[in-house]
């Protein structure tokens, strides 16, 4: 090569070339990772990922499909119809008793884009976040893929129960803190956060200038109680709040992928800018079917919650009486997370008992580090498919 010329580009090797480091090296989902090997298959027992197996409603079904007959088929308002903020609002405000806003509420393409919205308003590349651990991974990971350091804070085993440490919380936070992050009740856990803990978590943040970012899609499904505390019951419609909500869960809507934000008023305009630059807005038929949900759906949320009750109930007992599991009964989502002696490696175990039994189950290491030598358990299902899978769980853990 003659002497300034400028070697030639390979433009397709390496293939990753020109990506950013944070997605070069974000790392793949372990619960995808399980599911992959029989996604699909009818001849297995599917408990790995976070859903019931009823499907949608009719009644929310046949909205959404009348609304599509009558050719609401286009371009809608950033975040959302009128009428279902509208709804959303009054939702709210009846089941924590107190005024929620309209102009406080937007709709959102899943709960997974609301935290996505909620951290490209508030973070900047350099930032941390502060999460309650072991956690769902996606929130921690679109934290990463922004430049942000999430930082972890484990919840702590205290006589068999999960406990949070809140001095433990507010010494991860620094000056490059910009949130904090409460899943409750939680995933994987079924960890739920009391008031008290609510109230000082909330004052933290108001007295630092630190976001609360809380993720409340499992709020209906809590067994001793008609809803899980909420941290809208107890603030103000101006402090540092976003709640992050979804039709995923109470209603068996997974795939619609349709959820909502709760966040200050003045937020309202920069939302929807930001839906119009990422997703420009849900589909109005699937916000009608939402609409359906949220006005006519509390008998289903209710039948939803018992079947769950009564899946809680056919599976921790079992597990309990299994000398190498350790699990605290989970006060509310519908998740059994126990952790088995002598697992090392709960990914490796988790595809070696889908290869030997049919049964699917997430490692708990898709949780974070937290959650090695634990697995996660869905048992929002039905009570026969639940029993086949304990009995083969009874032998295969004996």
């Amino acid at each position: 090569m003659n002497a300034g010329m400028v070697a030639p580009v390979e433009l397709f090797a390496p293939k990753r070339a020109g990506l950013r480091r944070a997605i070069i090296d974000m790392p793949k989902q372990k619960v995808g990772e399980v599911t992959r090997l029989g996604m699909g298959r009818k001849d297995i027992i599917p408990l790995w990922y976070g859903e019931s197996d009823l499907t949608t409603p009719a009644f929310i079904c046949e909205a959404a499909h009348e609304a599509m007959r009558e050719g609401r088929t286009f371009y809608t308002h950033k975040r959302g119809l009128p009428e279902l903020r509208q709804a959303l609002a009054d939702y709210m405000g009846e089941l924590y008793r107190t005024h929620i806003d309209v102009e406080r509420v937007s709709v959102t393409m899943s709960g997974m884009a609301a935290i996505m919205l909620a951290l490209d308003a508030i973070v900047e590349a350099g930032d941390n976040t502060v999460n309650i651990t072991p956690v769902w991974p996606n929130s921690v990971n679109a934290a990463e893929i922004r430049g942000v350091e999430p930082r972890r804070v484990p919840l702590r085993q205290e006589n068999g129960v999960w406990r949070l440490d809140l001095n433990r919380l507010f010494n991860a936070c620094d000056a490059r803190t910009r949130a904090i992050v409460v899943n409750s009740p939680g995933n994987p856990t079924g960890w739920m956060i009391e008031r008290d803990q609510q109230e000082a978590i909330l004052d933290y943040c108001r007295q630092r200038g630190i976001w609360l970012i809380a993720d409340e899609v499992y709020a209906r499904l809590v067994y001793d109680r008609p809803v899980a505390p909420s941290f809208l019951e107890i603030a103000d419609p101006e402090d540092p709040l976003i709640v992050v909500n979804s039709f995923s869960k109470s209603w068996a809507m997974t795939g619609w992928r349709i959820g909502w934000i709760t966040a200050p008023a003045f937020m309202g305009e920069y939302l929807n800018t930001m839906i119009e630059y990422s997703t420009s807005a849900v589909p109005e038929f699937n916000q009608v079917g939402a609409l359906a949900a949220v006005t006519k759906g509390e008998p289903f949320v209710a039948e939803l919650r018992e079947r769950c009750r009564i899946g809680r109930d056919a599976v921790v007992p079992r597990l309990k009486d299994i000398p190498r599991v350790t699990i605290d009964e989970p006060r509310a989502a519908f998740y059994a997370f126990f952790r088995v002696d002598g697992i090392s490696d709960s990914l490796s175990f988790a595809k070696q008992l889908y290869f030997d039994t049919k049964v699917g189950l997430a490692p708990g290491a898709a949780f974070g580090p937290e959650g090695e030598g634990w697995l996660r358990l869905c048992f929002a299902s039905d009570r026969k498919r639940l029993d086949a899978a304990m009995d083969v769980l009874e032998r295969y853990l004996a």
